[in-house]
């Protein structure tokens, strides 16, 4: 298992899926750049979106340097991606976009809106149209969602739900997809933390 450092300041330039960002009209790309956390601090912290760059060098770099230096199994059938927040988006963007790669996807509270509100918010319906066209095949590939209900997991719920519209008409089922909804459940390393196990299973089982 290789825990992939993050730089806090950049954290969303690099997470934010940028295919469906960039089908964006302009207005809605500064509607999502210029906006702020709770705190008033912005959230990004330039106007590049990297995500592509960033899926490139854990494909092209780290992966393979992963793989010259530790006795691993390379293949898809052994390779997972996962997080949680932003690192959840990202994980979901990185199996559509490297389905050869990663054979599947454990993506906790994902942040679907991307910034830290839901409304008027143009993000979200490009990230499901995006899925609508990406997602991988059903034949090779897992992946599970979830969130919880309290703190900035209470966005999550609407979205998720036309995420798994997708799922279904892509043909997932039980088999190869879970989504999982945990009632009072925060948007924590704790609440994480605890529910883990059920991603780490899901995909590791035979």
């Amino acid at each position: 298992m290789v825990g992939i450092w993050n730089t806090e300041t950049t954290r969303h330039n690099e997470y934010l899926p940028q295919k469906p960002f960039e089908t964006l009209s302009v207005s809605k790309k500064e509607t999502i750049l210029k906006a702020k956390r709770i705190s008033g601090q912005n959230v990004f912290t330039s106007y590049q979106i990297q995500s592509d760059n960033y899926l490139r060098f854990l494909v092209k770099e780290l992966k393979p340097f992963i793989d010259r230096s530790f006795s691993t199994l390379p293949d898809r059938q052994n390779t997972y991606i996962a997080g949680s927040s932003m690192g959840g988006l990202i994980s979901i963007y990185a199996i559509c976009e490297y389905p050869e790669v990663f054979g599947g996807a454990a993506c906790l509270s994902t942040h679907w809106t991307g910034i830290f509100r839901a409304d008027n918010n143009p993000f979200p319906a490009a990230m499901m149209k995006y899925l609508e066209r990406n997602l991988p095949s059903t034949l090779d590939h897992k992946i599970y969602f979830d969130h919880g209900s309290a703190t900035l997991d209470s966005l999550y719920k609407p979205f998720q739900l036309k995420a798994d519209k997708k799922m279904m008409r892509k043909g997932f089922s039980s088999t190869n997809w879970i989504t999982r909804e945990f009632r009072g459940a925060d948007h924590s390393e704790r609440s994480w933390n605890v529910r883990l196990d059920i991603p780490v299973l899901f995909l590791l089982k035979n």
